[in-house]
């Protein structure tokens, strides 16, 4: 009846492998020095990039932990490490510090949050059941 806390994935180490390969991603290209130039040059291009790699760590975390208290510990560690990624880019003299980066941060992770309680929550599930 319940949807249990931590779907029975068979993959399971291999999907926290890519989460946690996206993290260190997302914090290496947060403190290196010379980030990466898509040329595409929109408006708010780098707001977009932030939002869209917080809700891709959080949606992708969610599909591997259904429980409400870990899916909340994930959203709060997602949000603190936007917030210190961006505090040490301040230590960077070709970085700086930004809360607009802040921002779309957190609007990422609020919107993978929204994922996290849908039923597009067993994405990987689903996934799993059609490769094995």
């Amino acid at each position: 009846m319940f949807a249990k806390a931590c779907p029975e994935l068979k993959l399971r180490f291999l999907w926290l492998a890519i989460g946690y390969a996206l993290v260190i991603l997302v914090v290496f290209l947060s403190l290196t020095s010379n980030p990466v130039d898509t040329g595409l040059n929109f408006p708010y291009e780098d707001k977009f990039y932030h939002a869209f790699a917080y809700f891709t760590i959080m949606t992708w975390f969610s599909q591997i932990y259904h429980d409400r208290f870990q899916r909340n510990m994930i959203a709060v560690v997602l949000v603190f490490m936007g917030f210190t990624l961006e505090y040490l880019q301040s230590f960077d003299p070709k970085r700086f510090a930004e809360v607009g980066d802040m921002v779309a941060n957190t609007t990422g992770v609020a919107l993978g949050f929204v994922i996290a309680v849908s039923s597009a929550k067993n994405i990987l599930l689903r996934i799993e059941k059609k490769l094995l």
